[in-house]
C-alpha cells in the first residue's frame, strides 16, 4: 500500500496506490479542519475534519488521484501538518492502514543573532557581577537534603550527577533577604555559596549551578549572581485530549519546565475528543479514551484505525508526585459548556431533545455544547469538580470556557425558559451565568477557580476573583485585569507553541494565530507601560501547546524546543530584559541540555 500527498494551495492532491484488488473502499483520514472533495471520490462521512471519501474500486500497481479542499474558502493549507492525518482504507476485509506521511518539524539550521552573555543561562539573572576566574566544578557536595531532587533531575536528564562526596563545596545559607524563589550565588574558586529564602529558592540556585556547568563545560564563572523571578506563574500547557502522551512523556516535560524554571503545568485531559482522565464518578468516560473504528468517535485529528489511551488516578498521582518534587504545581482543566462532543455523546441527557439549533463549533463539530437547563449537565459538571479536586491537590481548578459556538442554545427552549427565569438576555449572559454558579462551587470548597477569557463575558460573568487565562491576545486580559481579575497571559501570537515555526510549507503547524520564530516568543510586554498598578494582577505567563495535529508523542518536542526558552526568558526575566540576540544565542547553548535529554529539538 502507498499513500503520498502534497499541497496544491488552495487544493490538497493525494494519490492511492493499492497492492490488491479493492472494491469501492473508503478512505478515512483527518484534516486540519472540515474538507470536501473536489474529485476522485464522493464523501459520504464527516465530522469536523475526519472525512471519509468512497473510492472507485482499486487495481493493484494503479495509483488513484483524489483532490481535497477545505470547506471553508478561506483556509488554504500551508505546511505538512495540513496534509491528510491517520489515513486508512477501509474495505470488505476490514481496514487497512496506509504507511503515515512524514511528520513533524524537519531540524533547520539555526544561526544566533548575537554573543552568548556571560552567563549562558536562560532565564539570564538579575544581576551577575563577575570577579574573574572559574570554579572547575564536575559536581557539588553540599549537606542538607534540600538538593537530592535536583541531583535526581541531573541523573535522569543525561547532565551527570550534580551531587557527589567529592565534588566541590555548596554551603546553602537560609536567608530571609532573598525575595520568594530567588537566590544569590557567591562563586569563588574555593566553592560556591547559596542564599536562599525558600525550598524554591535553593532549587532554583542549584539548577543555575547544573546549567552552567554544562553550558561552561564545567567552568563555572566566579561572581556573585543574584535572581529572582519576575511572576509568580510562569507556565506550560499541554493538550492531551487531542493526543494521548505516555506518562512518561509528560514526565519528561516536567524535568524539561523544571530546568527552565517554569513551575505550573497546565494539564488539559478534557476536550471534544475525549477526557482521558479516569473520574470514579463518572465511569462512562472510558469510553471516550479510544477513538477510531467502532469507538464512540472516529480517528479524529490523525487517530488512524484506532488510537488514544486514558490515565488513571494512579498516573495522575504519579504525574502529580513528580511535579510536586520539582516545584511544579499542576493544575487540571476540565470544559465547560463547550468542548465537549465525546461527553455529551456519552451523556445524551446534558442536550436538549427538543433543540433546534444548528451551532457548529470552530473545528466544525456539531452539538458540542452541554446546555445549562438540563440537570444532568450540572450532575456531570459537579461531578467533574469533585473528582479532580479529590485528586489534584493544587488550589486552582481550571473550567475551561473557550470557544462557545455562536448560536450555541439558541433552538433550545429549556435554556429559553432557563434565561427568562434567571433574567439573563444573551448568550454570554447564560454562560456566564453557568460559570458563575460552577465557579462558585469550586470556591466553596476553598479552591480558586480558573477559566479562558471568555469566561468574562455577560452581565455577570464568573466573579469569584477566578484567574483568567488570555488567549486570543492581551487585550481580553487587560480588560479582565483592570476588572479586578487575576490574568495568566498566554496570547497565541506569541506563546501558542503548536504554530509554525516559519512559513516554509515544508515546516509543520498551525498558523491561525500567527507564524511563531524563536524571537517572536519574547516580542511583547505583559504589563503595558502605561498601566504599571495591573503589574500585581497579570500573575504570570504561560505558553501552551494543542495537539491536534500530533500523531506521536516525539511530535510534540520539536515545537518546544528550543522555543520554551521564551516564555521561560517572559516569566522569569525583569521588564525589559528580554533580549532578541541573547535568546537567540542561548537556544545555540542549550543545544548539549536537548541533547543530553535526547529531547528532539528544531535546530539541525
Amino acid at each position: 500500500m502507498e499513500f503520498d500527498a502534497r499541497i496544491d494551495a488552495p487544493l490538497i492532491r493525494c494519490t492511492v496506490t493499492s497492492d490488491r484488488s479493492l472494491a469501492a473502499p473508503v478512505l478515512c483520514f483527518s484534516c486540519m479542519a472540515p474538507i470536501r472533495v473536489v474529485d476522485g471520490g464522493e464523501r459520504i462521512a464527516a465530522l469536523g475534519g475526519y472525512a471519509e471519501v468512497r473510492l472507485p474500486d482499486l487495481s493493484p500497481g494503479t495509483p488513484h488521484h483524489l483532490t481535497l479542499r477545505h470547506d471553508n474558502p478561506d483556509y488554504a493549507p500551508t505546511n505538512r501538518a495540513w496534509l491528510p492525518l491517520g489515513a486508512y482504507l477501509r474495505s470488505d476485509d476490514g481496514p487497512i492502514a496506509l504507511p503515515p506521511l512524514p511528520a513533524g518539524v524537519r531540524p533547520r539550521p539555526f544561526r544566533a543573532d548575537g554573543p552568548a552573555p556571560a552567563l549562558r543561562l536562560c532565564p539570564q539573572p538579575r544581576g551577575f557581577a563577575p570577579t574573574g576566574g572559574t570554579l572547575k566544578a564536575d559536581s557539588f557536595r553540599a549537606a542538607p537534603d534540600l538538593l537530592v531532587g535536583v541531583d535526581a533531575l541531573a541523573r535522569r536528564t543525561g547532565l551527570g550527577a550534580f551531587l557527589d562526596d567529592a565534588g566541590v563545596p555548596l554551603d546553602l545559607r537560609p536567608n530571609a533577604g532573598c525575595a520568594p524563589e530567588g537566590y544569590r550565588l557567591e562563586i569563588t574558586p574555593e566553592g560556591v555559596t547559596l542564599h536562599h529564602r525558600d525550598e524554591a529558592g535553593a532549587r532554583h540556585g542549584a539548577i543555575t549551578l547544573l546549567t552552567l556547568r554544562t553550558t561552561h563545560g564545567g567552568r563555572l564563572p566566579c561572581g556573585e549572581i543574584e535572581d529572582a523571578p519576575r511572576f509568580e506563574w510562569r507556565g506550560q500547557h499541554l493538550d492531551c485530549a487531542r493526543h494521548f502522551y505516555e506518562v512518561d512523556t509528560i514526565l519528561r516535560l516536567l524535568d524539561l519546565m523544571a530546568l527552565m524554571k517554569l513551575n505550573r503545568f497546565h494539564w488539559h485531559f478534557a476536550d471534544d475528543e475525549a477526557v482521558r482522565l479516569d473520574l470514579p464518578r463518572l465511569p462512562e468516560l472510558r469510553r471516550t479514551h479510544i477513538r477510531g473504528e467502532g469507538e464512540l468517535l472516529p480517528g479524529l485529528f490523525g487517530g488512524g484505525i484506532r488510537s488514544g489511551g486514558g490515565y488513571s488516578r494512579a498516573d495522575a498521582e504519579r504525574i502529580i508526585a513528580h511535579a510536586q518534587d520539582l516545584g511544579i504545581e499542576v493544575m487540571p482543566e476540565i470544559e465547560v459548556p463547550a468542548h465537549a462532543l465525546a461527553l455529551a455523546r456519552v451523556y445524551p441527557g446534558t442536550r436538549d431533545p427538543n433543540d433546534a439549533g444548528t451551532e457548529v463549533s470552530v473545528q466544525g463539530y456539531p452539538e458540542n455544547v452541554m446546555n445549562p437547563a438540563m440537570e444532568e449537565s450540572w450532575r456531570i459538571w459537579e461531578a467533574m469538580v469533585a473528582d479532580v479536586a479529590a485528586i489534584f491537590p493544587f488550589g486552582v481548578i481550571h473550567l475551561g470556557c473557550d470557544e462557545l459556538p455562536p448560536g450555541a442554545w439558541a433552538g433550545s427552549p429549556a435554556a429559553e425558559a432557563l434565561k427568562t427565569r434567571e433574567g439573563l438576555d444573551t448568550t454570554d449572559d447564560l454562560q456566564g451565568w453557568i460559570m458563575h454558579r460552577l465557579a462558585g462551587r469550586v470556591a466553596g470548597m476553598g479552591r480558586v477557580p480558573a477559566a479562558w477569557e471568555e469566561a468574562a463575558r455577560g452581565a455577570q460573568g464568573i466573579g469569584h476573583q477566578a484567574i483568567l487565562f488570555s488567549w486570543t491576545g492581551q487585550g481580553p486580559g487587560l480588560d479582565a485585569a483592570r476588572a479586578g481579575h487575576p490574568v495568566v497571559m498566554t496570547p497565541g501570537q506569541h506563546l501558542y507553541l503548536d504554530m509554525a515555526h516559519t512559513d516554509d510549507p515544508e515546516d509543520w503547524g498551525a498558523s491561525w494565530a500567527a507564524i511563531i520564530g524563536l524571537e517572536d516568543t519574547i516580542a511583547w510586554e505583559p504589563v503595558p507601560d502605561d498601566e504599571p498598578e495591573l503589574e500585581d494582577r497579570i500573575i504570570g505567563v504561560q505558553a501552551t501547546f494543542w495537539s491536534e495535529f500530533t500523531t506521536r508523542d516525539a511530535e510534540m518536542e520539536p515545537m518546544l524546543a528550543p522555543r520554551i526558552l521564551g516564555p521561560a526568558m517572559m516569566g522569569w526575566q525583569a521588564r525589559g530584559t528580554p533580549d532578541p540576540g541573547v535568546l537567540s544565542a542561548l537556544a545555540q547553548e542549550y543545544r548539549a541540555i536537548f541533547d543530553a535529554m535526547g529531547w528532539r529539538h528544531a535546530m539541525a
